[in-house]
């Protein structure tokens, strides 16, 4: 039983239990649970296999959420989480991820229209019966019918974060398998897409059997979907689907490049080797003579590539978009890399809505490498954050300026804020501050639904205020759970290239904003993206790597992205947006 096992199904009581109408403290204990367990650096198994430590101890957790998170260890499910589900239909969950709707109006949904499911939800707003209950209107249902997609995806694919998790427990559960001579995952995971809908693993093997035997002992599986005599499918118990192939070692690279995708790029792959008389397949590659077929490569996805005189792809290009242009070329990118990267710009402490402070945020960057950071805490208009006035923005800059002093060169600390763009127009915060940063993120956190025309218009002119460094998460989409706001990108962008402004891929895996496509298109702008993390924890900081997925996606190089620069050579770069020699 995992932590994000465990974490899972506390999240899920807390739902059932608001959906009931029971006690918000006891709603909230368990919501509480849920993110102690997520965030606990180390196995829970850990804790209690140590006589000298207790759940208790930790901080949240008190002796009916011990007792409990023990008895789910042991026995891998609670009576009370089986009692929930019994009372309450499973669908109710899905009708709860609808953007816009939780458990509270998910119920009401529930009890005066009967409604159970995302199809009835459907049928009822097209029917315009919601607007009728206390609470929603015609707007709402609108919006409803709009998330209904949302949430009907997220039950289909998850985050690519949270399918990392899952094949690194596969990978290690099948490492003790000594039959396992090769091992390696395919599919929309190896090339990073930002939601998986399900693993491909491949393996070479000479006993299949061992193999599926041992994937049959995986802690997390619900039920075997399928087994024959070279695959084997189950379904874990968050509902992703992982499929095993027993492949001979002499089609194993055939059958990584086919089952690696995607659909498009083989398209490409296999019209170019009918061209030249060959068969490629997930057996290998095959020289055609009438109907007979001779088998010449296939043991490497190198030696696939290599009969079609293709150089290997990065699994993250291939996507049928311009990796056979730059093949052709010559011209095929060096892909960034987290090493590549020197500073994080954009995170938060506890003086707004993070969790660890300003010193240990950066002693924790240090650890990761890194040469420079900025502290960027909410500005003001995010008052449910705590964000800060000019007032405790400057002071926490003195504070930074007398920590600057004693890490004496070793590490830099930029004086930063992330500055809401404010629903009427300007800053939050007013210029004369502003000018006294080292690094300003401008962000659109209110007022999203406003038209196409308001929030570029917003947007535009935070991109002209010339103590705007960046754009943070420029479209405020959020993956599987809130679609982008109406932005037109083409003419942010134009905007931002004229006025020498930079634009983040925030790395934040509910949200990569910038995705693929619009980092690709800032990159033939002529704009530098900034990867940052937008941790509001220690562990937050370890996203840069999903931001790095999806910048490396987008064909971008080390010279693409702007914080792989030293801080010197940054500054230079974005002096001139500032209006500063």
């Amino acid at each position: 039983m995992t932590n994000s096992r465990i974490a899972d199904i506390f999240d899920e009581i807390a739902d059932l239990l608001e959906f009931q109408g029971s006690n918000p403290f006891r709603v909230r204990a368990y919501r509480n649970g849920a993110r102690i367990i997520r965030d606990l650096p180390e196995p829970i198994t850990t804790v209690l296999a140590d006589d000298s430590r207790k759940l208790t101890d930790l901080d949240g957790i008190g002796k009916d959420l011990a007792d409990k998170i023990a008895t789910l260890v042991e026995t891998g499910e609670l009576s009370q989480h089986q009692d929930l589900l019994a009372q309450v239909p499973s669908t109710v969950l899905d009708i709860m991820r609808v953007p816009g709707l939780g458990p509270k109006k998910a119920a009401l949904l529930y009890k005066e229209l009967n409604i159970a499911t995302l199809d009835q939800l459907k049928a009822a707003c097209e029917a315009e019966q919601v607007r009728q209950l206390k609470g929603f209107a015609a707007k709402t249902e609108q919006t409803i019918l709009h998330g209904i997609s949302i949430a009907a995806a997220a039950n289909e694919r998850i985050y690519w974060s949270e399918a990392d998790t899952v094949a690194h427990d596969v990978r290690e559960h099948l490492a003790v398998c000594q039959s396992i001579k090769q091992l390696e995952l395919a599919g929309s995971y190896r090339r990073g897409k930002e939601t998986v809908g399900d693993l491909d693993i491949l393996v070479v093997s000479q006993d299949a059997p061992a193999v599926m035997d041992r994937l049959a002992e995986y802690p997390e599986i619900a039920d075997v979907i399928g087994r024959g005599d070279t695959k084997m499918s189950i379904r874990t118990h968050k509902g992703l689907q992982i499929d095993l192939r027993v492949v001979p070692a002499e089609s194993f690279g055939a059958a990584l490049q086919y089952f690696s995708g995607s659909k498009d790029h083989n398209v490409v792959v296999r019209g170019m080797a009918k061209q030249r008389g060959l068969k490629i397949n997930e057996y290998g590659v095959f020289r055609m003579d009438g109907e007979d077929e001779a088998y010449i490569a296939g043991a490497t996805e190198q030696d696939v590539y290599a009969t079609l005189d293709l150089p290997w792809f990065p699994p993250e290009l291939r996507e049928s978009r311009r990796e056979f242009d730059w093949a052709a070329a010559g011209e095929l990118p060096e892909l960034v890399s987290v090493d590549d990267i020197r500073g994080d710009l954009h995170m938060h402490t506890t003086a707004t809505d993070g969790r660890a402070t300003l010193e240990e945020m950066i002693a924790a960057a240090r650890e990761r490498g890194l040469s420079y950071i900025a502290i960027t805490d909410h500005s003001k208009r995010v008052s449910m954050a705590r964000g800060l006035d000019a007032d405790r923005l400057l002071a926490q800059w003195e504070e930074i300026d007398v920590l600057n002093k004693k890490l004496d060169g070793e590490f830099l600390v930029l004086k930063g804020i992330e500055c809401d763009i404010l629903e009427q127009g300007g800053m939050d915060l007013p210029n004369d501050v502003l000018a006294q940063a080292d690094w300003v993120l401008a962000s659109v956190h209110y007022g999203q639904q406003q038209s196409r025309e308001q929030i570029t218009n917003r947007i535009l002119g935070a991109i002209e205020n010339p103590s705007v460094t960046a754009i943070a998460h420029p479209t405020g989409r959020l993956i599987n759970r809130r679609e982008a706001y109406e932005v037109d990108v083409d003419a942010m962008m134009t905007a931002a290239a004229k006025h020498g402004k930079l634009l983040e891929l925030n790395a934040n895996p509910a949200r990569l904003d910038l995705h693929d496509i619009h980092c690709a298109a800032a990159k033939s702008h002529g704009i530098p993206i900034v990867i940052n993390t937008d941790a509001h924890s220690i562990d937050g900081l370890d996203c840069m790597r999903y931001g790095i997925l999806q910048a490396r996606r987008a064909g971008l190089t080390k010279q693409d992205v702007a914080n792989t620069r030293t801080w010197p050579q940054l500054n230079k770069l974005i002096a001139k947006g500032r209006g500063k020699p």
